[in-house]
């Protein structure tokens, strides 16, 4: 949603394209979660009183919003995507069947997964770091808006608070710290599939994550 308090904006998702059109032509196979909060947050519609389960469902479809949007964006500079959904909409994405998503990651395609888990009470946290782990990915790339690391406490809010370099999972786990969700986290302390958190806003910054510069916060196995 870029500078916006909600929807999408196309500069943004623009400039997320270019970049992992670079990074696909560079031969790294890539394959992307995503979220829906720029269009639907389910813990905000429970707050109101919508039932819990209903609200996830809508949070999915939202994601499917955000996939087909992202498609679009990379096909418009050349790259071959392919969207796959852990809920059942044929009529605009595949559904999600790890075989074939690990076959287009072969061809050199672009892989979008949609509608997290395809259940409610999970995050798209754990559908990451599910689809990562059944792909067999090397590294999960956790992009924050305007957050460039782990932190000790917001440093939106707080102008002392304290970046974490390199952090344990079992340290992320026991301090609380807002990496992702604890069956997200534990699920690859698990898998030891390590995490690189950084700020998707920055310049260049998931070319530069690639390519192995020493961006935001690496939270992996425990020393």
């Amino acid at each position: 949603m870029g500078e916006g308090e909600f929807g999408i904006d196309a500069e943004t998702m623009a400039n997320i394209a270019k970049q992992l059109k670079r990074v696909v032509d560079s031969g790294v196979q890539v394959a992307i979660v995503v979220g829906g909060g720029n269009i639907w947050r389910g813990e905000a519609a429970e707050s109101k009183g919508m039932d819990r389960a209903t609200a996830d469902y809508a949070g999915m479809l939202a994601t499917m919003i955000n996939a087909l949007v992202l498609q679009d964006a990379l096909e418009k500079e050349g790259v071959v995507t392919r969207s796959q959904s852990a809920i059942a909409v044929q009529a605009v994405a595949e559904p999600y069947i790890r075989r074939r998503a690990i076959r287009h990651l072969e061809k050199g395609r672009a892989v979008i997964f949609a509608a997290g888990m395809g259940s409610p009470y999970m995050t798209t946290d754990t559908a990451a770091a599910l689809r990562a782990v059944e792909i067999n990915a090397e590294v999960l790339l956790m992009a924050k808006n305007k957050v460039d690391g782990v932190y000790d406490s917001d440093p939106l809010t707080n102008a002392g608070a304290k970046k974490y370099d390199q952090l344990g999972y079992r340290d992320a786990l026991n301090m609380r710290l807002e990496v992702m969700d604890s069956t997200a986290l534990s699920l690859c302390m698990d898998n030891q599939l390590p995490i690189r958190v950084f700020d998707l806003q920055a310049p260049n910054s998931i070319e530069r994550v690639i390519a192995g510069e020493p961006v935001g916060t690496l939270v992996h196995g425990d020393e």
